[in-house]
C-alpha cells in the first residue's frame, strides 16, 4: 500500500503541476512524472534501480514508434502550391471564430482563403493584412486524420527582407528555420489575437526593429510569400541534411532528420504548450 500511495501521490502532483500557467512549474511537473515512472518500475521489479531507469527511458524512446512507422514513410512535395479553398467548419477549431473577430477589430482586412495538402494533411490559411501596422495576420487550421488544431500568426518583413513572426503554433518546428526568419514562439494558451499582436510589437522592439524599417505588405503577394518561404525552408533543410530528395520530386526525412524530430518531440513533451 505504501508503494502504491507514493506512485499515486507523485502522479497527482505531476498532473497538478503540468496544468499550471507557469512554464517552470510545468517543467517540474514533467520531472515529477519521470520520478513517478521510475518508482513504478522500481517497485514492480522488487527494488531494481535498472528497471526504474528503464521506466524513465521509455518516455524518451516513445516518439520512435511514430518516427519509425508513419513519419519515416512520409513523402512531401518539394513544390507545393496554395490553392483557393473555403475553410472547414470553424466550430471544429477552438478560438478560430473569436480570433477572426479580434483580427477585424484591430483593423486587419481579409485577403484570401487558401490551402495546401500533402500526405493526408490539410493546412488552411485565412489571411488578413493591415498596411498601417505593416503586418500580415493569419489563422491556420490544420487537419490530419482525426486530429485538428488552429493557431494564429502575425508576420512582418523589414527592408532587408528578414521575416519577423509571432505565433502560438502549439508544437516545436518540424524543420529548421532558414536564415532571416525569426520566430517569437508563444505558448498555445495565448490564443487572444490582441495579446498576440501586442507580443509581436514587443518582440520587434526587443530586436531593435522599428515600424519605419518594416515593409508595407502587398495583399496580392501574401500567398506567393508563403510558398516562397516554404521553398526556402526546404532548400535550407536539404543543405543541412535534415531531409533528402526522392526520385519522384518529393522529399523525406533523413536519418539525421529523424534524430532532429526526436529532439523536437522531447521538447514538446517537456514544454507541453
Amino acid at each position: 500500500m505504501r508503494e502504491s500511495l507514493i506512485i499515486l501521490g507523485l502522479g497527482i502532483l505531476a498532473a497538478a503541476m503540468r496544468s499550471s500557467r507557469s512554464r517552470a512549474v510545468r517543467k517540474l511537473g514533467a520531472l515529477a512524472l519521470l520520478i513517478a515512472s521510475f518508482f513504478l518500475f522500481y517497485f514492480i521489479m522488487g527494488g531494481s534501480v535498472l528497471a526504474g531507469t528503464a521506466g524513465v527511458m521509455i518516455w524518451a524512446l516513445l516518439p520512435w514508434v511514430e518516427l519509425l512507422t508513419r513519419i519515416r514513410r512520409l513523402r512531401m512535395p518539394v513544390d507545393n502550391r496554395l490553392r483557393y479553398k473555403t475553410l472547414p467548419n470553424p466550430s471544429f477549431f477552438p478560438h478560430a471564430s473569436q480570433a477572426a473577430a479580434a483580427i477585424a477589430q484591430e483593423g486587419f482586412e481579409h485577403v484570401s482563403d487558401c490551402c495546401w495538402q500533402w500526405d493526408g494533411m490539410s493546412q488552411h490559411f485565412r489571411l488578413y493584412w493591415n498596411p498601417e501596422k505593416r503586418a500580415i495576420a493569419s489563422i491556420c487550421l490544420c487537419e490530419q486524420s482525426d486530429v485538428a488544431f488552429a493557431f494564429i500568426s502575425v508576420t512582418s518583413r523589414d527592408d532587408q527582407g528578414r521575416v519577423w513572426r509571432t505565433t502560438n503554433f502549439p508544437f516545436a518546428p518540424t524543420l529548421r528555420r532558414p536564415p532571416g526568419v525569426n520566430w517569437n514562439h508563444l505558448p498555445c494558451r495565448e490564443n487572444c489575437f490582441h495579446q498576440i499582436l501586442r507580443s509581436h510589437r514587443l518582440f520587434m522592439d526587443r530586436k531593435g526593429i522599428h515600424s519605419d524599417q518594416l515593409s508595407i505588405p502587398d495583399p496580392e503577394e501574401a500567398e506567393s510569400e508563403i510558398e516562397s518561404e516554404m521553398r526556402q525552408q526546404i532548400d535550407h533543410n536539404l543543405k543541412s541534411g535534415i531531409i533528402r530528395l526522392t526520385e519522384d520530386g518529393h522529399f523525406e526525412y533523413s536519418k539525421r532528420g529523424l534524430l532532429f524530430l526526436w529532439l523536437q518531440f522531447l521538447k514538446d513533451m517537456v514544454r507541453f504548450c
